[in-house]
């Protein structure tokens, strides 16, 4: 079986967690403090960044699915441009396009004759149209690899139950929640985003802490986590955000290193209440993450 086939189906793992603006992240909750500086004026009362961001995260919350566009940096390993509709009324759900223009990821989607991949995903797993050269190489004639959320979390651990976690419970106001529960937030100013008036507000969060928080991990998984971060060289994340005046977020940045590179991505939000159909690819045309790793690596 080809090794770069397969190592492009397990980046799919890294790439759909980026998309949804997780990417080793935790929710955490919205107990944030009042640590917090440069309050908004509301008919000539202060209010706190934590106050505005509360609203931003309720209204958000109620609009269940927004248009999605932006670019997501991973380090050396990517580089990609992503398009589409997400939705979180009930866990994550989505149809997104995601084009591959630098990185190693880059790379191999050269030698297997293309540059994009399109993800869908469902509340139970998310789905990756590997491409024509997969299906004849690794997929057995199937074009879809499926990532089942369980099993994810059975083959990689702590990390692999932070991402189910974050998968069937996360909404696209993620960061928002993030600076609420850090409580480490500031109103920077007014500015325009792509035409639109908003407000912008910063911070930055403990990845680690906040991670352990969102997925109720025992003490065990705790410390596996953390050392796995620590391997990645990641500890803190910077996130700014703009809210526009019916308190919905319309852009995103977070920044991040790691020791393979920075962690960035800016993403804008568009269209919130667009319709919203997610089709699961036919049983036929797809294939499980799990049985490709068996095949790779056969039980002795």
């Amino acid at each position: 079986m080809n090794s770069t086939t397969m190592r492009r189906a397990g980046l799919s793992i890294a790439v759909a967690a980026a998309l949804t603006g997780l990417a080793a992240c935790g929710s955490g909750d919205s107990k944030g403090s009042d640590k917090a500086a440069g309050g908004a004026k509301e008919g000539g009362i202060k209010v706190s960044p934590i106050a505005a961001l509360k609203s931003v995260e309720t209204s958000t919350d109620k609009a269940d699915t927004a248009k999605v566009d932006g670019t997501t940096t991973m380090g050396t390993q990517s580089t990609m441009d992503m398009d589409g509709v997400m939705g979180w009324s009930d866990g994550i759900t989505g149809d997104v396009t995601v084009t591959f223009t630098g990185g190693t990821q880059a790379q191999q989607m050269e030698q297997l004759g293309q540059s994009k991949i399109n993800y869908r995903y469902l509340k139970n797993g998310f789905y990756a149209n590997m491409g024509p050269k997969f299906a004849a190489q690794a997929g057995g004639g199937k074009h879809w690899v499926e990532y089942d959320y369980d099993t994810l979390a059975e083959m990689s651990g702590a990390a692999g139950e932070v991402f189910k976690d974050q998968m069937q419970n996360a909404t696209p106001n993620q960061s928002v929640k993030m600076l609420l529960a850090s409580g480490d937030v500031k109103r920077v100013g007014e500015e325009t985003v792509r035409g639109t008036k908003a407000t912008h507000y910063s911070g930055t969060v403990d990845v680690t802490d906040l991670t352990k928080k969102s997925a109720n991990l025992d003490d065990a998984k705790t410390a596996e986590l953390k050392k796995q971060f620590e391997q990645a060289g990641m500890s803190t994340e910077q996130i700014d955000i703009w809210v526009n005046g019916d308190d919905l977020l319309v852009k995103k940045i977070e920044k991040a290193d790691t020791k393979n590179g920075p962690f960035r991505q800016t993403a804008y939000y568009t269209d919130y209440g667009t319709p919203l159909s997610v089709e699961k690819p036919a049983s036929s045309d797809t294939v499980s993450f799990k049985d490709l790793m068996n095949k790779q690596q056969p039980a002795a």
